[in-house]
C-alpha cells in the first residue's frame, strides 16, 4: 500500500511542469475585432524543456475574453463573440468552433496556472479576430533589489560523447564571469556563499575534476581538464537557480553517417538490470523479487548479444548491489555506448495485469498507466542516499538533461523492434510501446529504452519468470530485437554486413 501511495504521489510530481518567465522577453499583442483594437503585453513563460508559453489568465484579461477553466479541470473554453475555442490539458489539438487546429505543444497546467503555447497567438487567434499582430516587446529590465548571498546547494555533472555538462545549483541567483585558463576553465561566482571547498571527481577523458572554493565574500569555480577543450557554453536556469556549463571536446566523435563514406557500425551497448541491493523492486505473491529476475535476464541477454552479433556489452551492475538511477546512464555515456537497454519486471495493484510493454523517454506520458509505471520506477530515488538524493527533483532532472530528444525517433524504433520481437516469440499479451518520464533513461546520449518483461504481481507470470528455461526464452527474444535493430542500423549507416560485426 505504501508503495502504491508513493507511486501516486510521484505521478502527480511527474505530471506537473516547472516554469519561469523568460528574463527581458515579453510579447506585444494587438487584436482587432468587434470590441475595437485591444493591445497589451504578455510575458513569455519558458518551461525547463525550453518550450515557450503564455498565461491563459493574462491572455483572457488582455482580450476581455469570457471562458471557464480551473486548476482541477481538464478542459478550458474561451468565447469570442459567437465563436468558441476548446482546449484539453496536455493535448496539442485545439477545437475552434469544432474544427481542429494542431499545435506543436500542448496546453498545460503549470504551477502558475493554465498556459497555452506561444504558437496559439499566431495560429488560433487569427481565426477569432479580423487582424492579429504579435511581436517581441522591448521592455526595460527591472531594477533588482539587493539580495542576500546565495548558498551552493549541489554540484553535479553529466558526461556526453562530445561534451561534459557541469551544473551548480544554488538557493538563489548569483553572478558569474568565466575565464579560460590553460588546462582548466575558471569562473568567479559573485554573490555565492560557500562554507568550505567542495570537489567532484569526474575523470571522463575531458574533465578531470570540479572544484568550488570560497573567494572572499564570493566563490571560485575551477574545472580542471585532462583532454583538449573546445568551446565552453554557459546558461542559467531557474526554479531552482542553476549555472550550467557545457565544456566541449576539441575532438568530438565524427558525425554519424557523414557524407563521403559509411558511418560507424553498432559496436557498443550498455544493458541495465533494474533495482538491486536494498532495492528489491517489485515483489510477487510467491516472493519473486524483480531485482533477481532482471539481473539473470540481463546477463543472459549480454551473453547472447556478444556471442551472436559480436557487440561489446557493458553491464551497469553484475551483482546484487544498488546503483543510483542517474549513475546508470552516466555509466553508459562514459562507455560511449550506442544503445542503452534497461530491463525491468512490472507490478500492478490488480493481479490480473499481464504482458510486455516497452518505453522510451518523454516528458509527456502516453496515458495514466504509463505515468504510474514511471512513477513506480522513479520511486527508487527515495532509497538513494547522500548527495545523489539530497536535492533531487525527478522531473527537473529529466528536463534539464533531456539529451534524449535528439534520439527520440531512434529510441522509438528500438522500442518497437524489441517489443515486436518479445511478443511474437513469447506469444504473450502485447501492451505496446509507450512514452513516459523514466528518470533512469534521462541523460542518455544514445537511443535508450526500458523493457518491462512481465508482471511479477501476476501469479501466472511470476511462475513463468521463476523458470530458468522461460527466462532464456525471454532473453533470446530481447536479443533478437537488438540484433534486428543492429542490422537495420548498420544498413542505414552504409556499413557492409561483414564489417558490421566486430571480431
Amino acid at each position: 500500500m505504501r508503495r502504491h501511495l508513493l507511486a501516486w504521489c510521484l505521478s502527480l510530481l511527474c505530471a506537473a511542469f516547472l516554469w519561469h518567465e523568460a528574463e527581458g522577453r515579453s510579447l506585444l499583442l494587438v487584436a482587432e475585432g468587434r470590441q475595437g483594437t485591444l493591445r497589451g503585453q504578455l510575458p513569455v513563460i519558458v518551461t525547463d524543456d525550453g518550450s515557450a508559453y503564455v498565461s491563459l489568465d493574462r491572455l483572457a484579461r488582455l482580450l476581455k475574453l469570457k471562458g471557464s477553466w480551473s486548476e482541477r479541470s481538464r478542459t478550458a473554453t474561451l468565447r469570442v463573440d459567437a465563436k468558441t475555442v476548446s482546449l484539453t490539458r496536455d493535448r496539442t489539438q485545439v477545437l475552434v468552433d469544432g474544427r481542429p487546429v494542431t499545435l506543436s505543444a500542448p496546453a498545460r497546467l503549470l504551477s502558475g496556472g493554465w498556459v497555452v503555447p506561444e504558437e496559439f497567438l499566431t495560429r488560433v487567434l487569427p481565426k477569432l479576430y479580423a487582424a492579429v499582430t504579435v511581436a517581441d516587446a522591448e521592455i526595460k529590465p527591472p531594477v533588482k533589489p539587493v539580495r542576500a548571498a546565495a548558498t551552493l546547494e549541489d554540484i553535479r555533472f553529466r558526461s556526453y560523447p562530445s561534451f561534459t555538462r557541469v551544473v551548480l545549483e544554488a538557493s538563489g541567483p548569483f553572478g558569474f564571469q568565466i575565464e579560460d585558463g590553460k588546462g582548466e576553465v575558471r569562473a568567479r561566482l559573485t554573490g555565492l556563499s560557500l562554507a568550505g571547498s567542495q570537489v567532484e571527481e569526474v575523470g571522463d577523458g575531458l574533465v578531470k575534476e570540479i572544484r568550488v572554493a570560497p573567494l572572499g565574500r564570493d566563490a571560485a569555480l575551477s574545472v580542471s581538464l585532462e583532454g583538449a577543450r573546445g568551446e565552453t557554453k554557459s546558461m542559467t536556469l531557474q526554479d531552482p537557480y542553476r549555472l550550467v556549463l557545457d565544456i566541449h571536446s576539441a575532438h568530438p566523435p565524427a558525425a554519424r553517417g557523414a557524407a563521403g563514406g559509411p558511418g560507424e557500425a553498432l559496436r557498443r551497448i550498455v544493458l541495465d538490470a533494474g533495482h538491486g541491493g536494498h532495492d528489491p523492486g517489485a515483489v510477487g505473491p510467491g516472493g519473486l523479487q524483480e531485482k533477481d529476475v532482471v539481473l539473470d535476464l540481463t546477463k543472459r541477454v549480454a551473453r547472447l548479444v556478444e556471442e551472436g552479433v559480436g557487440i561489446k556489452v557493458a553491464l551497469t551492475r553484475t551483482g546484487d548491489h544498488f546503483v543510483p538511477l542517474r549513475e546508470r546512464t552516466q555509466f553508459a555515456n562514459k562507455e560511449r555506448a550506442q544503445l542503452f537497454v534497461s530491463i525491468h519486471a512490472n507490478a500492478h495493484r490488480s493481479s490480473g495485469f499481464e504482458g510486455v510493454e516497452t518505453y522510451f523517454l518523454s516528458s509527456e506520458a502516453t496515458d495514466n498507466e504509463a505515468r504510474q509505471v514511471a512513477a513506480l520506477e522513479n520511486g527508487v530515488v527515495q532509497l538513494e542516499t547522500g548527495s545523489s538524493r539530497a536535492k533531487m527533483d525527478i522531473l527537473k532532472t529529466i528536463l534539464w538533461d533531456l539529451a534524449q530528444s535528439e534520439f527520440q525517433e531512434e529510441s522509438s524504433q528500438l522500442a518497437e523492434t524489441v517489443q515486436d520481437s518479445v511478443t511474437r516469440s513469447l506469444r504473450i499479451p502485447n501492451r505496446g510501446v509507450k512514452q513516459a518520464g523514466f528518470y533512469v533513461l534521462g541523460g542518455a546520449a544514445m537511443p535508450a529504452i526500458l523493457v518491462e518483461v512481465g508482471f511479477v504481481t501476476n501469479r501466472k507470470e511470476e511462475r513463468r519468470l521463476m523458470d530458468s528455461q522461460y527466462r532464456e526464452r525471454v532473453a533470446r527474444a530481447i536479443y533478437a530485437g537488438i540484433a534486428e535493430y543492429k542490422r537495420r542500423y548498420d544498413q542505414k549507416m552504409g556499413v557492409p554486413q561483414a564489417a558490421g560485426v566486430p571480431k
